[in-house]
């Protein structure tokens, strides 16, 4: 049954008349006409009793009235659905997100480019460093967006990899306020409570060489915790449990608020860069306008 066919039926039904009907339906009467009497021999039954005026549906018409303003909803739906879906398919840009920035700059940057560009549907896929290279060389995602420390080795360097400036972020120590306090006053310099990441890890592994490396002989670390997450260790800090290093733009709101306070005049921080990656060569429509803006947004 077509939706057409249902929403006449109901035009039918909601106006009691033919002619009526056929001018909201945009036809003329002699048309309409034709094609109820086309959709009463698809069914085999008459679905108006015309003996009346207005005109009614007939009984068996009566009965499935409420199935038949249901099925008209559902197919309107699902219309809208499959055009909905082609257009996403078309739009659609792929972004594998290391975690730390998923909570952090990856949404205001998405919010950026959807700002100039409403069009684009984004799928993020957020994942550790390692895996957003594995999705972005497999094709699974057609834009990585991830930390780098300035100066140091890239993990890829090669010519069918472009890269491009997204932003800057900074790895800054935080402590709830009463650890700030001793670490302040040189209390709690000898054992530092630390909340730790993996070594196998981005955060682990610039912990360990750039931060952990600048602490003073005299500095005894002690890792209270360890977590893959940047968010578990920033909530651990509020906790009270120990040092944390994360992101700048993720506990920016906590430190304003006063939950949080940043140690960097005390403990060591490191500049990061925030960098999209893309294969070079062929890329989609979608891939290519959310480079541009990105492009555009950074050098603006």
């Amino acid at each position: 049954m077509r939706l057409e066919w249902l929403e006449d039926i109901l035009s039918v039904a909601e106006t009691g008349s033919f002619s009526e009907a056929a001018e909201r339906r945009g036809l003329t009467q002699s048309a309409f006409s034709r094609r109820i009497r086309n959709i009463e021999d698809y069914v085999g039954v008459e679905l108006f009793d015309r003996s009346h005026k207005p005109v009614q549906l007939s009984p068996v018409a009566e009965d499935q009235s409420r199935q038949i303003a249901r099925a008209a909803i559902a197919l309107r739906q699902l219309a809208n659905d499959l055009r909905l879906g082609d257009r996403r398919s078309t739009n659609r840009v792929v972004i594998a997100s290391q975690h730390a920035l998923t909570t952090g700059l990856t949404p205001g940057i998405i919010q950026a480019v959807q700002t100039y560009q409403k069009d684009i549907f984004v799928r993020l896929r957020s994942a550790n460093l390692d895996e957003c290279y594995a999705l972005l060389l497999s094709r699974q995602a057609d834009i990585a967006l991830v930390y780098q420390v300035p100066g140091a080795d890239q993990r890829i360097e090669a010519d069918y990899i472009e890269t491009m400036a997204a932003g800057a972020d900074r790895l800054i120590p935080i402590s709830a306020a009463g650890l700030a306090t001793e670490i302040g006053a040189g209390q709690s310099f000898a054992d530092l409570p630390v909340i730790a990441y993996p070594g196998r890890v981005f955060l682990g592994q610039v912990l360990e060489q750039a931060i952990f490396s600048q602490l003073g002989s005299e500095v005894h670390i002690v890792p209270q915790v360890e977590t893959a997450l940047t968010l578990a260790a920033m909530e651990l800090a509020v906790a009270g449990v120990g040092v944390a290093w994360v992101p700048a733009s993720l506990c920016k709101d906590h430190v304003l608020r006063g939950r949080l306070v940043d140690l960097s005049q005390y403990l060591p921080a490191c500049d990061l860069s925030v960098v999209a990656i893309r294969l070079a060569g062929r890329s989609g429509q979608a891939e290519d306008v959310f480079w541009e803006l990105l492009t555009a947004l950074h050098e603006g």
